[in-house]
């Protein structure tokens, strides 16, 4: 683009010259001021011809390291090399992100963040049952604004059911069948008496039984010959507070115990 000052300043030199021209035909120097006016003309005509810079000179700019400003358009800043390595590096983090927050890599189930540390059961890296009651109540609560339903699920797994010698289910292995299984919106945690609680969003009671048969199918084939019991109640099928769907979820899965094989139980409803 040509520069503005320059423009400004071929302008009034003409307008200089045309003034003289003017006196020189007054003063009866028609030739004198007709020159003027034509060279007054000339040099505006120039001021606002494109200001033609050396291509060479524009390219040795940019590859000298010419950066980009604050008022960059966003598109061109992540063009950048910079722009682009950062947000690469953010995608990951939120890529390798686990449903409980921590970046894959970085911790283990032996060793989570500090920041979690009160959250996370040690032995199977859900979430702990003082997190899962904080957690349940805004879940119905959600569940109650947008009239969605939300399922609850107790389980209870155990090995060696067949033998006569029942023992608590490897809780890693668990953790890792209901990992696999759940979406992102879903929650997952481990009680205090060995028990695990998955909360479900926007899942009904059929949906429910087919998580629940998911996570069973690949407990049994990491680990053959464990036990999966499970009991289901869902909001509003089975009860419109905490308490109630966690009294049916509880119910069903004592049903569930009272058989020696796999079992998924769904609360009575009301």
């Amino acid at each position: 683009m040509p520069s503005h000052r320059r423009r400004l300043a071929c302008l009034a030199a003409g307008l200089v010259a045309l003034g003289a021209a003017i006196l020189g035909i007054v003063a009866d120097a028609a030739a004198l001021g007709l020159l003027a006016g034509a060279a007054g003309l000339a040099a505006g005509a120039l001021g606002w011809l494109p200001d033609r810079r050396p291509a060479s000179l524009v390219a040795d700019q940019v590859g000298a390291g010419a950066t980009l400003g604050a008022d960059a358009s966003p598109g061109a800043r992540l063009a950048s090399d910079g722009g682009a390595a950062a947000l690469r590096r953010e995608r990951g983090a939120i890529a390798d992100a686990t449903p409980l927050g921590r970046p894959a890599g970085e911790a283990t189930l032996d060793d989570p963040p500090e920041e979690l540390q009160s959250l996370v059961d040690a032995e199977s890296g859900l979430f702990t049952e003082s997190y899962l009651l904080v957690a349940l109540e805004a879940r119905i609560a959600a569940a109650r604004r947008r009239l969605r339903p939300v399922s609850i699920v107790m389980l209870d797994v155990v090995e060696g059911l067949r033998l006569g010698e029942p023992i608590v289910g490897d809780p890693l292995a668990v953790s890792s069948a209901v990992r696999a299984t759940l979406r992102e919106a879903d929650t997952a945690g481990r009680l205090g008496d060995g028990r695990y609680v998955l909360v479900l969003e926007d899942t009904n009671e059929s949906g429910a039984v087919w998580t629940v048969e998911r996570v069973r199918n690949k407990l049994s084939a990491a680990r053959p010959g464990c036990t999966v019991w499970a009991g289901v109640a869902c909001y509003p099928a089975h009860g419109f507070t905490l308490a109630e769907i966690l009294d049916g979820a509880d119910s069903a899965l004592v049903l569930a115990r009272e058989w020696r094989q796999d079992r998924i139980e769904v609360a009575a409803s009301e």
